[in-house]
């Protein structure tokens, strides 16, 4: 899919979303160099908010994909900020904005980091706007992809705000979120990870070549795939967890619902998810790095591969001292240090590739995956009712 000639992508109905999906690895270096450039103004701005509060509220926002950056990174960063006196959690903006009084305590001063590729989703600068008329020390950190979104043009850099702009490729054209999912990710773990400098670098080289091999490993993906099929389960632990919610949207959405998707963790899937299982279903596991946790992983593997039911069972994982019998998608074990949360990286890649394959397989247009109109980029529809204290 990668090296067909332009013209046989265009009529595919392929070629801008191939091309998001090959630029990643380019991409993050992209955004590591803008996060590098804003590090100390952005470290002044948050540790200013411990300062003048002391302990306050994090929370990770957006809609669809952009939610799911949040609950990605989440379990990893909870226990990494205790220097920075916050409580961080992750709420999608379509929460906030239909049950505000839930989520929004006027008297915790909070900071809002809001994901948004275009920042033109009603409920992003809703979200915001809740936020403003009801806590009363209220802090934004904008991290977005488009500076002519509305999010970015009411996001000005003062005491109380911060507009952090992606790399401008990252602004995907194509329907799915591809590349601006992975550059928020890795801006928002980078900012608030408080990594040293080397193990900051060594960790952006290690995926940029994890991404790069899953690229150049087109070829063995689409063979993971090349069977009849209508149903894919992606199930992971802990923050891999959240991006289960990711690959299986992004299938969904590239399918246009032809191929019907679950996710799960491997412990939950076998308290009844697990019924979701037929002869023509594929399940990708996402394992761990951690050896405890790589142990539940490995158990579902082999549990379901033992069943003979699934018509593929596959784990996606570094290379170890354990790992799965059956089919596996590896990475070099030089990689087996990495955290999980900079495994979804190459990951995601993985992912992301398989709903472009299987958009094409299904006969529909991975750009354009839509055929009815009633799914778009950016959401319509949405009527914003005004909300009173």
């Amino acid at each position: 899919m990668f090296k067909l000639e332009e013209q046989k992508l265009q009529d595919l109905g392929a070629i801008i979303t191939t091309t998001e999906i090959k630029q990643q690895p380019e991409l993050w270096l992209e955004a590591y160099e803008i996060y590098k450039d804003n590090k100390e103004q952005l470290n002044k701005f948050i540790e200013n908010i411990g300062n003048k509060h002391g302990q306050f509220r994090v929370i990770f926002t957006g809609a669809g994909t952009s939610a799911y950056v949040g609950n990605s990174i989440l379990p990893y960063l909870k226990n990494k900020n205790d220097i920075r006196k916050c409580i961080i959690e992750a709420i999608p903006t379509t929460d906030i904005v239909s049950n505000p009084y839930d989520y929004l305590k006027k008297d915790v001063p909070t900071l809002l980091v809001s994901f948004a590729r275009s920042g033109n989703s009603p409920e992003s600068l809703a979200a915001l706007n809740l936020g403003r008329q009801i806590v009363d020390n209220f802090y934004h950190l904008a991290i977005t992809c488009a500076p002519e979104g509305k999010l970015a043009q009411v996001t000005k850099n003062d005491e109380n705000n911060y507009l952090l702009l992606m790399p401008s490729r990252s602004n995907d054209k194509g329907f799915a979120m591809t590349g601006s999912f992975s550059c928020m990710m890795l801006t928002a773990m980078l900012i608030f990870d408080n990594l040293e400098e080397d193990v900051e670098k060594s960790y952006i080289d290690a995926i940029i070549e994890m991404g790069k091999n899953v690229l150049d490993r087109k070829d063995e993906i689409h063979e993971l795939i090349n069977k009849d099929f209508n149903r894919v389960v992606y199930l992971g632990s802990g923050g891999l967890g959240g991006l289960t919610q990711e690959a299986q949207l992004k299938l969904l959405e590239l399918t246009a619902g032809k191929i019907a998707t679950a996710y799960d963790s491997p412990m939950g899937f076998r308290h009844g998810p697990k019924s979701f299982i037929d002869e023509n279903t594929l399940i990708f596991v996402f394992v761990s790095n951690n050896v405890y946790t790589r142990k539940y992983d490995l158990d579902v593997l082999e549990e379901i591969n033992a069943d003979k039911i699934a018509k593929l069972t596959c784990a996606i994982s570094v290379e170890n001292e354990n790992n799965f019998s059956g089919t596996t998608f590896g990475f070099e074990r030089e990689y087996d240090k990495l955290p999980d949360a900079y495994l979804a990286f190459p990951y995601v890649l993985f992912a992301q590739t398989i709903s472009l394959f299987a958009s094409v397989k299904c006969n529909n247009k991975p750009d354009t995956p839509s055929p009815t109109g009633t799914v778009n980029r950016v959401v319509k529809g949405v009527i914003i009712h005004e909300y009173e204290k």
